[in-house]
């Protein structure tokens, strides 16, 4: 059994404050000013029911993901004009998900940004990340 009080991802009021929001039946996409200055625009969209990860949503919520991702790129193409994005989920914490509830990630991303080019693999295909043996 899942405790929501327990989840930050099931808190949307919280999922709202000070945030850029658009939602559908399923979904919500949440993009928060950046705390660091780095991540202009950066946000995630959640379902609303709690999903552990996206193995675990609906073709309802599949569907409501990609509704909220396109309309995310178009607001973010109007507002800030990225070059790029980086988009996709973390799965369990080996994956690097820190919060148990199945989120997307929609990051903008931009030419005179220090790690311009670099993809979301590019750590992971590092010599340093070689597996041992």
């Amino acid at each position: 059994m899942h405790d929501d009080q327990a989840c930050p991802y099931c808190d949307t009021a919280e999922l709202r404050r000070d945030a850029f929001v658009l939602e559908n039946d399923h979904c919500l996409l949440s993009i928060k000013p950046s705390e660091t200055g780095a991540l202009e625009g950066a946000g995630i969209i959640v379902p609303k029911a709690h999903r552990p990860t996206v193995f675990d949503l609906t073709p309802q919520e599949w569907t409501a993901t990609q509704d909220l991702l396109m309309q995310a790129r178009a607001y973010l193409d109007a507002v800030i004009a990225p070059d790029g994005y980086n988009a996709g989920w973390n799965v369990g914490a080996v994956g690097g998900q820190h919060v148990m509830h199945a989120h997307f990630h929609v990051i903008p991303r931009f030419r005179d940004e220090p790690l311009a080019g670099r993809g979301i693999r590019s750590h992971l295909k590092a010599v340093e990340n070689r597996r041992p043996g």
